[in-house]
C-alpha cells in the first residue's frame, strides 16, 4: 500500500490490520527524505539508524500483541532547537554546532512513550529568530509549492517535512508565530498552545515567556492527537500548568452552532493582501453557514503589538543567550589573548546577523536610563494587549483573521528590510504577548498556487474549543491540495 501522506489514523490503521509494517513506513520515510530534502533543506540531521532500530523494536512489539500506543510508529520530525539526547542540537547556529545534549526536552520524552519515531532534526532559523528560515547557519529551507519562496519562520524545516510528506508530524517552537507562520506558508495545520499547556524543558530558550512547543501536521485531527500526548504538568518546568488535559481528540465531535465567531476589525486593515483577505472572509462565511455567529470585536492596541513584541522578545533573548560566552559548552573563538577577547571573538564569530541584531536591540532596551522607557513600557502595552482579548472574548467564543498578510514571499526579499520581515507576524504576536492558544488552518490558494492560512484564537486552556472549531471546518472544506513534488 502507499505510506507516504497518511495522517496518523490511517497510518495506525494499516498497522493494525498489518498491511505495512513500521519498519516499512521507516524505509519509505527516510527514502524519500533522501530523494527531496537535499532540493528543500528541510532536515539538518537524518536519525536514520536510530530510527530503523527503533521501528524495529516497534515492530516486535505489536508482534508480540501490544496495543497501538497513541504515537506507535509515526515518523516525527523535531525542530533543531528541541533538545535530543544523544542528537545533535544546534539550534541552526555555529556557536552550538557540536551541541549533544545529555537528555530529551520533555514533549520529545513523551512523544517517545507514545511510541514515535523520532526521524530527525528540522533546520529553523538560527535560535527560533526569523520569519523566512533565511538565518539558519547552515543553509536556507525551500518551501515545497514553490522552491524560490520561503516556508516561514522560525520552524520552516519542520513545515516543509510535513508539507513534502518526509513525516507525518513535526514539533516547532512558537514565540510569535514560529509554528503557525511556517503551517501557514507550506499549506498545513499549526497549533501554539497556551503558554504553560506544554513543558519547555529541553526547548532551548529564546523568549522565556512567550515560547512555546507546538505541532504541525496533516490535519487539526493529528494536531489534537499530538497535544493530548506532549501536554500536561512537568516538575522541571516552573511555568508548566497543572490545568488538567482534556482528551482533544474525543473534542473534535460537535457542531458549531452557537459557537461565536468574533473577528477583529484591525486584522483586515492596510497591509493586508487582497488575495488573503478574498480567502479569509470566504472562510469566515463558511464558518457561518456551519452555524457559527459572526460578530465584531476590537483588539484597539494591535498597532502597538509589533513595537511591544520586538522589544519584550529581544530583551529576554539577550538575556537568555549571554549564556553562550565559549566557557562551558559550544563554540569557543581560538587564539584570544585574553578572557574579554575570547568572549567577543566567540560571540562575534558564532552568532548569525539576526542573533546579533536582537541581541543588541534588548541589550539596549535593558540598559540604564532606557528600561523604564522601553522594556517597562512594552510590559504595560503587553497587559493592555492581553486585557484586549480578554474584553473581545466576553462578546465571542474564538477569534479568526488571517495568519500572514502575505503569501509565502521570495528568498531574499525581505532580507536587507528587517522591519518588513518582523511586519510578517503582525497577526501571528498577539497570542504570544497574551499566552492564548491559536491555530492556524490551510482554506485555499493563491493565483500563483500559494497557500493561505486562517488562523484561530481562543482562551487560555480552551485549545479544546479551537480545535474543534478548526476541525468542523476541516471537515466540511478539506485542503486537498498537494505541493507539485
Amino acid at each position: 500500500m502507499e505510506i507516504i501522506g497518511l495522517t496518523i489514523d490511517r497510518l495506525h490503521g494499516a498497522l493494525r490490520t498489518r498491511a505495512t509494517s513500521v519498519t516499512e513506513v521507516c524505509r519509505r520515510t527516510l527514502e524519500r527524505i533522501e530523494a527531496l530534502d537535499p532540493r528543500l533543506g528541510a532536515f539538518l540531521i537524518v536519525n536514520r539508524d536510530q530510527a530503523l532500530r527503533r521501528a524495529e523494536e516497534l515492530d516486535r512489539d505489536l508482534a508480540r500483541g501490544e496495543p497501538l500506543r497513541p504515537l506507535t510508529g509515526v515518523p516525527v520530525a523535531i525542530k533543531d532547537n528541541i533538545c535530543t539526547r544523544g542528537l545533535r542540537t544546534t539550534c541552526a547556529s555555529k556557536i552550538l554546532s557540536n551541541f549533544i545534549p545529555p537528555y530529551h526536552a520533555t514533549a520529545v520524552e513523551r512523544m517517545l512513550e507514545a511510541g514515535a519515531l523520532i526521524i530527525g532534526k528540522t533546520n529553523c532559523d538560527e535560535f527560533a529568530m526569523g520569519s523566512s528560515n533565511e538565518n539558519s547557519a547552515f543553509g536556507v529551507v525551500r518551501n515545497p509549492w514553490n522552491a524560490e519562496r520561503v516556508p516561514g519562520g522560525s520552524s520552516g524545516g519542520s513545515g516543509a517535512a510535513v508539507a513534502a510528506d518526509l513525516c507525518v508530524v513535526a514539533l516547532g517552537s512558537d514565540t510569535g508565530g514560529s509554528v503557525r507562520l511556517p503551517a501557514a506558508f507550506c499549506g498545513v495545520v499549526g497549533l501554539k498552545p497556551t503558554y504553560g499547556r506544554v513543558s519547555r524543558y529541553g526547548l532551548v530558550a529564546y523568549g522565556s515567556s512567550l515560547d512555546q512547543i507546538g505541532p504541525i501536521t496533516k490535519t487539526v485531527a493529528d494536531a489534537a492527537r499530538v497535544l493530548r500526548v506532549i501536554a500536561g504538568r512537568d516538575p522541571r518546568d516552573s511555568t508548566s500548568s497543572n490545568h488538567p488535559v482534556p482528551d482533544y481528540p474525543a473534542a473534535l465531535a460537535g457542531e458549531l452552532k452557537g459557537v461565536r465567531l468574533g473577528v477583529p476589525r484591525e486584522y483586515f486593515g492596510p497591509g493586508l493582501d487582497e488575495e488573503v483577505r478574498a480567502a479569509v472572509w470566504q472562510a469566515i462565511h463558511r464558518f457561518a453557514d456551519l452555524g457559527a455567529e459572526i460578530v465584531e470585536v476590537q483588539l484597539p492596541h494591535t498597532e502597538y503589538a509589533i513595537a511591544c513584541y520586538y522589544i519584550i522578545a529581544t530583551a529576554e533573548a539577550s538575556s537568555n543567550l549571554a549564556r553562550y560566552d565559549g566557557v562551558r559548552y559550544g563554540y569557543r573563538a581560538l587564539g584570544a589573548k585574553t578572557l574579554r577577547e575570547m568572549y567577543r571573538r566567540t560571540r562575534n564569530e558564532g552568532f548569525g546577523a539576526e542573533v546579533k541584531r536582537r541581541i543588541m536591540l534588548g541589550t539596549y532596551v535593558l540598559s540604564a536610563g532606557y528600561y523604564d522607557a522601553y522594556y517597562l513600557k512594552a510590559l504595560k502595552v503587553r497587559t493592555l494587549i492581553e486585557r484586549d482579548f480578554r474584553e473581545a472574548f466576553t462578546r465571542c467564543d474564538l477569534i479568526v483573521g488571517p495568519t500572514s498578510p502575505t503569501v509565502a514571499f521570495r528568498l531574499g526579499e525581505k532580507t536587507a528590510d528587517p522591519l518588513a520581515m518582523y511586519l510578517s507576524d503582525i497577526y501571528t504576536i498577539m497570542a504570544n504577548l497574551a499566552g492564548i492558544p491559536a491555530i492556524s488552518i490551510p482554506v485555499g490558494l493563491s493565483r500563483e498556487g500559494l497557500p493561505i492560512g486562517l488562523q484561530l484564537h481562543a482562551r487560555h486552556f480552551e485549545e479544546a474549543t479551537l480545535l474543534r472549531a478548526a476541525h468542523a471546518y476541516e471537515r466540511a472544506f478539506p485542503f486537498s491540495h498537494k505541493p507539485p513534488l
